[in-house]
């Protein structure tokens, strides 16, 4: 990366392939290779050194870091997420937080066994809308990365994010990114209107990389209007919270409840739960959103699961790829 000269002690750790997180709590660095966090064997000389630091690379990126501007949400110039806070917002900081970027995309097959990169690669034939959902380091924007690298070359990706991390191997994508506001608090530019800006470009596949604001009103109402294939994630711990999830995002909105829960349901097709286990990053289930009850509740009815197998939504599953024309996977019979 670039900004590795800049990066003093934590250079040797953020060139490190295996490397996903490196956290510095104070003058502790932390580091995470996929297995969990353990302390690095470096220790920063001060809290001064690393608020430098984080200025420095901050700067680097065009981001202030200041007294005034305590905290930055940056990318780095190879991709790299950048997060940084000072004292006395930072209890007993300054904090320094990157999550590495990996240059090569990887492909379905190298996240998940055979079988399951077949009906991933089913899901996104189909053109069928779905949603990521998994706590922080399970692996969603690996995950989404891979899926849009099995689109098919003929259609145009539009990615709109917060903070540029998305880079999938595919011939044709293009993206946007948040703004924040300048010094006189003026020309920030939010999810929401990069949204629709989006569909102003001919997008074939509409792609949100994160789900965390008012943004997936305007992303449930261009799923519902004809932009299928869709894609998004979100920060849940299991398949049963993501309905909660996305009604309580959607209600910032300014959707009313009703409406939000009818959105809801049609816009995505299917959600592949992540979680981070002993053994590393794992799809667990794989499901489908649907009504319940008089209220219309929605709920996630299982098509795939670790522990059960196929599940109660399979059939249903299994309808919506033979009618977009895609051969059901042979092991897979509901």
């Amino acid at each position: 990366m670039n900004d590795v000269a800049g990066a003093g002690q934590l250079g040797v750790l953020l060139q490190d392939p295996q490397v996903t997180d490196v956290l510095v709590n104070g003058v502790q660095v932390w580091v995470d290779r996929g297995q969990g966090l353990v302390r690095a064997p470096i220790t920063m000389s001060s809290g001064d050194q690393v608020r430098r630091l984080a200025q420095r690379l901050a700067a680097a990126c065009g981001r202030r870091l200041d007294d005034g501007m305590p905290f930055v949400d940056a990318r780095l110039s190879d991709g790299s997420r950048l997060h940084a806070v000072l004292p006395p917002i930072a209890t007993a900081g300054p904090y320094l937080s990157v999550r590495t970027f990996r240059l090569r995309a990887r492909p379905l097959a190298e996240l998940v066994s055979a079988q399951l990169a077949e009906l991933l690669a089913a899901i996104v034939e189909a053109r069928l809308s779905f949603l990521i959902a998994g706590g922080t380091g399970s692996g969603k924007t690996t995950l989404l990365n891979a899926m849009l690298g099995a689109v098919s070359s003929r259609e145009r990706i539009v990615l709109v994010e917060d903070a540029a991390e998305l880079s999938p191997a595919h011939p044709h994508v293009v993206g946007l990114q948040s703004r924040l506001s300048n010094v006189e608090g003026v020309g920030s530019v939010g999810l929401s209107e990069l949204v629709r800006q989006a569909l102003r470009m001919r997008p074939d596949r509409l792609v949100v990389g994160e789900c965390r604001g008012a943004e997936l009103a305007e992303l449930l109402c261009a799923l519902n209007t004809g932009h299928d294939g869709g894609a998004s994630t979100i920060h849940a711990n299991g398949s049963a919270d993501v309905p909660t999830r996305l009604e309580a995002l959607g209600l910032l909105g300014g959707v009313p409840l009703a409406a939000l829960r009818a959105q809801i349901a049609a816009a995505f097709q299917v959600v592949l739960q992540l979680r981070r286990g002993p053994a590393g990053r794992e799809l667990a289930e794989v499901s489908t959103l649907i009504r319940s009850g008089a209220d219309g509740v929605v709920v996630t009815c299982p098509i795939w699961s670790q522990r059960e197998g196929v599940g109660l939504a399979a059939p249903q599953f299994s309808r919506a790829l033979v009618a977009h024309g895609v051969a059901v996977p042979g092991w897979f019979r509901p």
